[in-house]
């Protein structure tokens, strides 16, 4: 009877024992699946917020370049409103150096007038000028030649030209010209004047460093 009371203990210690490991490594597979479950779902919450923050970010990148663009249109259009009030401004300081600076003025055309003998390779030439200068220089035209240009036979054009001011001269045939007129001269120096005049009047700071 103690013998069967033994085997009975011992097949309930034996029940007992696998009983409990069954249990322990239950808990530790609920342990692991939980731990899982909780890894996938922070993956997932932090993918979510990844993704959350990507879009906000993008919407955000969005918002920053549409202001750029914005502000660059506005800087564009402010700039190119100063460029054309200055060339406004250059064409009305030109009227009143021909006008109220009379001597400086011819001065100035007569070296216009020696430029172009030099450059261009001809004895026959012909200057062209606006209808005031014309009555300013008709009188004494040979005597301002004389001291321009020795040696070149120049004639005033006797139609005047449109022009602010200056002297545009050419060869007899048209053929080869140097306008030094108002216009003329802006022209070629306009790129130049143009960004004088945005370095004067919109530094690379207000510009935002480079963004006319």
């Amino acid at each position: 009877m103690n013998r069967v009371e033994d085997l009975e203990a011992a097949i309930l210690k034996r029940a007992e024992k696998l009983a409990t490991e069954y249990r322990e490594r239950a808990e530790r597979r609920r342990a692991s699946i939980v731990k899982e479950a909780g890894d996938q779902l922070r993956l997932r919450e932090e993918h979510e917020t990844a993704m959350a923050k990507s879009q906000g970010d993008l919407v955000y990148l969005r918002k920053v370049q549409a202001s750029e663009l914005r502000l660059k249109a506005h800087m564009d259009h402010l700039r190119w409103g100063l460029v054309q009030d200055m060339e406004h401004r250059l064409k009305d300081r030109m009227v009143a150096f021909a006008t109220d600076q009379e001597d400086e003025y011819i001065q100035t055309l007569q070296k216009y007038l020696a430029q172009g003998a030099e450059a261009i390779e001809r004895g026959d030439l012909v200057a062209e000028v606006n209808h005031r200068d014309h009555q300013r220089l008709v009188e004494r035209w040979d005597a301002f030649v004389a001291e321009a240009a020795p040696g070149k036979n120049i004639t005033l054009a006797s139609s005047p030209i449109d022009t602010v001011g200056g002297m545009l001269i050419r060869s007899q045939d048209g053929s080869i010209r140097l306008d030094n007129t108002f216009e003329g001269r802006r022209e070629r120096l306009r790129s130049k004047l143009h960004q004088i005049i945005v370095d004067r009047l919109i530094p690379a700071t207000v510009d935002g460093g480079g963004m006319l």
